[in-house]
Formats: C-alpha cells, structure tokens, sequence
C-alpha cells in the first residue's frame, strides 16, 4: 500500500474532529471520502498534507512515516495538496500561478516538460496562459488549481472539494480528468467531496466519514449499491 492511515485522531480544541481513521490505499488508485459537513473530511485531508498536527496515530507514505514533516518537504516527496475554494493567487496569470506549483524545482526544461504536459491535460489553460487568474471562470480557475499541484509531479494527490461551486458539465468534466490522473499517470488520489455520488462514479474505494469516524469502506461501486449508504448521503 502507497498510502497508510492507522488510529489516526485529531483534535482541535476540546472537539474530536477525526477519531481513530485508519484507511490504506494502493498506488494509481482513487479513494472518494465522503459524508456530511463537520464529518472530519477536511480535517483528514490536511493532515495528510502535513497541515493538520494529530493527536494520535500514524501515516505512512510509501513505507515512510511522514509525521510532524512539514508540508512543503511532503511536496518534495511527492504529496500535492488543492486546497478548497479553487486557490490560485487572482493577480497572476494562468502560467504565473502554474509556474508557481514548481518554484522549489530548478531544472527549467523539466519545468518546461510539466507545462507542456498540464496544458495537454487542460487545453484550455494553454489558450489562456498570459491571462490573470481573475478573469477566469469557476472551472478555468479550478484548472489551474490542480495544474498547479501536478507541477509538482506528485505521487500523492489529495483534492478537496474540486467541484465546489461549479457548473454540472464542468464537474463532469473534472470528475473525468481526476479519473484518468489515476488510470494514466498512476497517481494515487484521495478525493474529498460533497457532491458524493458523481465522487463514488469515479473512484475505487470509498470512505464514508460521520462525526470524525469511519463508518463504512467498501469498492466505491458497493457503497453506490448499498441501501443505507444510499438513503444517508446519496439522497435516494
């Protein structure tokens, strides 16, 4: 397993916001975490990330523990992380903010390389490489978030609610570009979501989180067909 979750326990304050997560996840696959707001699936994202301290348990990363790393040494190891809210820095262009997701690599032609490739991934974006980030669309702007993170050439790629505030074409749009991450270039995602059903279409396992506890892990297809799952997070 790429990816290790044992008895992982967060607090913030007095609130036990994730309590005893454990989950493991192979590598090239996509793990969908679902369940309603407050179930601690944020708070599990960032600490995966290194941006959220535990209060217990362990992480591993390829065989190495990553606790207590900090999150711009997990990004050189290969951990990306987009953040909600389509984060990218609304004064500078398309290439400006892309550029930004390599600043720590130095070799240029391997900077090159990875545009070329996020563009091949979201053409759009290489139309609009000399255009500021606000002038963009919600989906555009939610582009450039996970073109930015793939300049990193991440192993791990942990999204958190990439299909907040958009248009359904364009979460479907996004949905399929998450999925052929994982099957073409063998990157393993945890995906964060809301929008919990179109998640489930495209992942491998699903996670269901409640009140900061795992209450089921099954194939993202089982929970999809499962009565209980159904009627409390999939709405039929």
């Amino acid at each position: 397993m790429s990816l290790n979750v044992s008895n992982l326990t967060i607090h913030h304050g007095a609130i036990c916001a994730v309590n005893s997560v454990s989950l493991a996840l192979p590598t090239g696959r996509l793990a969908a975490i679902i369940g309603s707001n407050g179930a601690g699936k944020t708070t599990l994202l960032r600490a995966l990330s290194g941006l959220n301290k535990p209060t217990h348990g362990e992480i591993t990363w390829m065989g190495e523990s990553i606790l207590g790393k900090k999150a711009e040494n997990l990004v050189r190891r290969g951990i990306s992380h987009v953040s909600e809210g389509k984060s990218v820095i609304p004064q500078l262009t398309v290439k400006e903010n892309l550029e930004l997701g390599a600043i720590w690599r130095r070799n240029k032609k391997e900077l090159s390389e990875s545009l070329d490739q996020v563009i091949t991934i979201f053409p759009r974006l290489g139309e609009r490489l000399a255009q500021r980030a606000d002038t963009l669309s919600g989906g555009e702007r939610q582009m450039v978030a996970i073109g930015r993170a793939l300049m990193s050439k991440p192993r791990l790629l942990l999204l958190d609610e990439p299909s907040l505030g958009l248009a359904p074409l364009v979460i479907e749009q996004i949905f399929q570009i998450i999925r052929d991450l994982t099957t073409s270039m063998r990157i393993t995602v945890v995906l964060v979501e809301q929008n919990a059903m179109g998640a489930l279409k495209i992942a491998d396992l699903g996670i269901v989180l409640n009140l900061g506890r795992v209450v089921a892990v099954d194939h993202a297809d089982a929970l999809i067909a499962n009565p209980a799952v159904r009627a409390a997070y999939l709405g039929y």
